[in-house]
Formats: C-alpha cells, sequence, structure tokens
C-alpha cells in the first residue's frame, strides 16, 4: 500500500565546515549544502569502554531558509535537521556508477547560543521556507516570574 509510506529523518548534530551556497541557473533558486556529523555510540570490543562514532551526512536547504543557512551558520555550530531522504545514483568521468542517499531539510534549527561555534550571533531559531526570513534573537526574552505559593495549591 503505497500510500502508507512514510520517508523523515531528524537529526541534531554539529556542522563539519561552513555552508556552501548556490544557485540553479534557470531558476535563480538558492541551493545550499551542509555536511552535519552526528555521534553514535558504540561498544569497543578490544577495551570494552564506549566511543563515540561519528555519522556524517549531507543536507540540502533550498529558498530563502538556505539563504539564511548560509548567512548564519558556520563550521561547528549545532542544529537541528527536520526532513526526508532522497537517494541519488551518478557515473562519474571514469565510468564508476556511484550512490548517496541525502537529507532534503525541510526546516533547520539553529541551536546554541552567541558563545557555540559560529560567527557569534546568538541566533536560536526555527526556520521554514513559509516563515519569516530572519531568525528571532531570544536573547530579548526574560522568563516570566513564578507566583509563590506551597505545595498545598497544587490539585493532585
Amino acid at each position: 500500500m503505497a500510500g502508507s509510506n512514510i520517508n523523515r529523518v531528524i537529526i541534531t548534530g554539529n556542522l563539519t565546515k561552513d555552508p556552501d551556497l548556490s544557485s540553479i541557473p534557470s531558476t535563480g533558486t538558492a541551493v545550499c549544502s551542509l555536511r552535519i556529523a552526528c555521534n553514535g555510540r558504540r561498544r569497543n570490543n578490544e577495551t570494552g569502554q564506549w566511543e563515540d562514532q561519528p555519522n556524517y551526512f549531507d543536507v540540502t536547504v533550498w529558498g530563502a531558509q538556505g539563504e539564511n543557512c548560509h548567512r548564519y551558520l558556520r563550521k561547528g555550530r549545532p542544529v537541528a535537521i527536520d526532513g526526508r531522504l532522497r537517494w541519488r545514483e551518478w557515473t562519474t568521468n571514469e565510468g564508476q556508477k556511484r550512490q548517496a542517499v541525502d537529507i532534503i531539510a525541510e526546516t533547520v534549527q539553529f541551536l546554541g547560543g552567541r558563545d557555540d561555534a559560529g560567527n557569534g550571533n546568538g541566533f536560536s531559531s526555527s526556520v521554514r521556507a513559509t516563515e519569516s526570513d530572519i531568525p528571532i534573537d531570544t536573547g530579548d526574552f526574560e522568563a516570566a516570574p513564578v507566583a509563590a505559593g506551597s505545595d498545598d495549591d497544587i490539585p493532585f
């Protein structure tokens, strides 16, 4: 039943290099390429210790969202990606067949703050193609004060 297929991926990780921005010549649509490293854990059979095992993913971000990624993200910056997988195949100039699985981002969330890797802009934003093109600086928002009360006020 083809209607029940789900192609969804959500990852968090760090950029391994600065974003690369290009555009489609025929339409002028922006295309941003990201490379994300996500650590997994595995036990080393020789030492018995748990170790980080990096996984690397290529991510494509389209349109204004891609332009924002290029503008605000830098190598080392933590991000969250919500998107779908795309399989592709091509032949090299030497005639070798190659395959890859990429992530097509629907949402890119900029994680971290001013002191995290990147250009120190302090942005933390979730950007969709249909939402605002400008990340929100949440540094201006303060937590609301909590009203004083006793445990007797809790209804359970």
